[in-house]
């Protein structure tokens, strides 16, 4: 005989739902004993983006098991909110923030090594050398994959919601709460290595001439060894960021 529970789901979190489930109280059967985190992910909510569950007002942890008439509330991850008494599904926020992007959000990867965060990409990284590279160096998933992110080893990830990359920019900013730690020309756009300043005297022979003449203040990463300088593009960056700071801007 099928059993049946009460779910809530709560902010971002609804995003995955169907309209009619969204911000409200619904029903949900099943039949035996399965774990509270299998019916999350099978409503489609991926693991890593909860981070608190209450079961008839009590906190349980995701391998509590479902019982007839539970009613389930579930809540998205606290990056602000002293939830200390409760049991948090997930380790520690990550607070050296450094993340890895699926193949989709190539553009993303630029715009945040931009930005100054140490972001890790390749085009032919596959799911499972995605999650290998997260868990052995401490990095956020963000993707627009959302099976990856229910794989069970899978303890740090993002689902983005946005197809634009400077909304998709934005929105990461915005989730993780980073616009104090925007560091522009700190990073390679084209490799992630760490740029370095450089005397302008002992890369001389290797800028254009106009370069030459104009700038004097030049960058050198250390691992691939380009060189970037604060003409043009840098004040781009830095009339983006404060676009992106200021709500009232329009982001284009």
């Amino acid at each position: 005989m099928a059993k049946q529970a009460t779910f809530r789901f709560y902010e971002e979190l609804n995003d995955f739902l169907p309209s009619y489930k969204k911000k409200v109280a619904f029903l949900y059967s099943f039949f035996g004993t399965p774990s509270v985190k299998d019916v999350i992910e099978a409503l489609g909510i991926p693991h890593v983006e909860v981070d608190l569950i209450l079961v008839n007002s009590i906190s349980v942890d995701f391998k509590y098991t479902l019982q007839n008439n539970d009613f389930v509330s579930v809540y998205p991850v606290f990056e602000t909110l002293d939830i200390s008494d409760v049991s948090h599904l997930r380790n520690q926020p990550l607070r050296e923030t450094k993340f890895i992007l699926d193949v989709h959000l190539g553009k993303l990867a630029k715009y945040l090594r931009t930005f100054g965060f140490d972001t890790t990409y390749q085009n032919d990284y596959d799911d499972m050398e995605i999650i290998r590279i997260s868990i052995a160096e401490h990095r956020i998933i963000l993707t627009r994959d959302i099976s990856m992110l229910k794989v069970k080893s899978v303890t740090h990830g993002y689902f983005v919601r946005n197809q634009q990359p400077k909304m998709q920019l934005v929105e990461v900013l915005n989730h993780f709460d980073l616009y104090q730690a925007i560091d522009p020309l700190s990073r390679c756009i084209k490799c992630n290595g760490k740029l370095e300043r450089i005397e302008k005297e002992k890369i001389i022979q290797q800028l254009e001439p106009l370069t030459r003449e104009y700038f004097d203040t030049f960058f050198k990463c250390q691992d691939c060894q380009s060189i970037y300088w604060e003409g043009s593009h840098f004040k781009r960056i830095k009339s983006f960021i404060d676009t992106i700071r200021n709500p009232g801007e329009k982001i284009i």
